[in-house]
């Protein structure tokens, strides 16, 4: 067995996963780490999980962490950025396998982080060891990795939505125009006035009109892939009332010839064989999709792509549940392969709908 940590485990990631790693059959929880939640048990801050495991109960973690690192062979910091950038330093070296799913090592560009993440120091030289964990597009590098820095929710759907176009068909993407709708589970548990039940609920509030940080990761990695480009990508976001899921919808414009077939089989062929990406048919159900209830609960995340002849663009659309391919499942899915398990080792729950 594996022996797994979840530091910030009262947050919304952490509660994912607890009940991720609880019916995975090769990992075993082996430590709960937190400050303000100290003492108490999984089931206590989590009224949906009712599990014994093991008596365990959320323990600080101090500044020595030797006996955390004894305890496990792989870390979950679903902690904020701050708090994941300091506890890595500690940890790395001392566990075989820490995967972040902050904002903390995203960005690998020095001045593109210190933008978009200014209260969040960190150590050049660790950040260059992370692998940015996109299961489906860095394979191979996770194998073995010892430090993975998990893709934001909507970093994730985005850039599977376009790794077809850059990195199969090798397009130059002139402009990319994103426009994200999510729940309110993307913002966790701080109590902000604007995510209060009267205020939020039937909303549709503009919160990042005019700039994103995960549109900001997003240009940095397609920056280091190859063989096609993205000159400039910018995002609007929205929050919606629903609590889980994402739609991130891709306008895309580009001078290179395309037509809509060629589109359809590109993304069909890139993503054969990849279990969590499911290419579908803008018309395929009996409602239209890709829609985030069609990925509730899942490790799913649904990508259409269709050509607006008339407007000269490219329309992308990827669904996802934010708590789970967009943070927890991906990361459990990323630790599968770091540790040469199948993939879909413990991710093969069907999405709920109606939910």
């Amino acid at each position: 067995m594996i022996r797994v940590g979840v530091v910030g485990a009262s947050g919304l990631a952490g509660g994912e996963l607890i009940r991720l790693v609880d019916q995975h059959p090769e990992l075993e929880l082996t430590f709960l780490g937190g400050s303000s939640s100290a003492g108490r048990r999984p089931s206590q801050l989590h009224p949906g999980l009712r599990l014994d495991l093991g008596g365990l109960t959320v323990e600080p973690v101090g500044e020595d962490v030797r006996e955390l690192a004894d305890r496990c062979d792989a870390v979950f910091l679903a902690t904020p950025a701050p708090v994941s950038a300091e506890l890595a330093g500690r940890l790395a070296d001392r566990v075989p396998c820490v995967l972040d799913l902050s904002g903390a090592f995203r960005i690998r560009t020095p001045e593109l982080h210190e933008r978009w993440y200014p209260k969040v120091a960190r150590r050049t030289e660790l950040a260059d060891r992370f692998v940015y964990g996109v299961p489906e597009l860095v394979g191979e590098e996770l194998a073995g990795a010892p430090l993975i820095s998990l893709p934001g929710c909507y970093a994730t759907a985005i850039t599977l939505g376009l790794a077809p176009l850059v990195l199969e068909l090798g397009l130059d993407l002139r402009t990319v125009v994103v426009d994200g709708k999510s729940g309110s589970s993307g913002g966790g548990l701080q109590l902000r006035t604007a995510d209060l039940h009267p205020l939020r609920n039937g909303a549709i509030a503009p919160y990042a009109p005019v700039g994103h940080r995960h549109a900001a990761e997003v240009g940095d990695f397609f920056q280091r892939g190859k063989p096609g480009s993205v000159r400039s990508l910018t995002m609007s976001a929205y929050g919606v009332s629903h609590v889980r899921g994402l739609l991130a919808s891709a306008y895309v414009f580009t001078d290179d010839e395309v037509d809509a077939r060629a589109l359809q089989r590109t993304y069909l062929r890139f993503y054969k064989g990849r279990r969590f990406v499911r290419v579908r048919r803008h018309t395929e159900t009996l409602v239209p999709v890709p829609d985030p209830q069609a990925v509730l609960g899942s490790n799913y995340c649904d990508v259409s792509v269709l050509h607006d002849a008339d407007g000269g663009r490219i329309v992308v659309l990827a669904a996802l549940d934010n708590l789970v391919k967009g943070a927890a499942g991906q990361a459990v899915q990323a630790l599968n392969l770091r540790f040469s398990l199948p993939e879909e080792t413990g991710l093969t729950m069907h999405p709920v709908m109606p939910a």
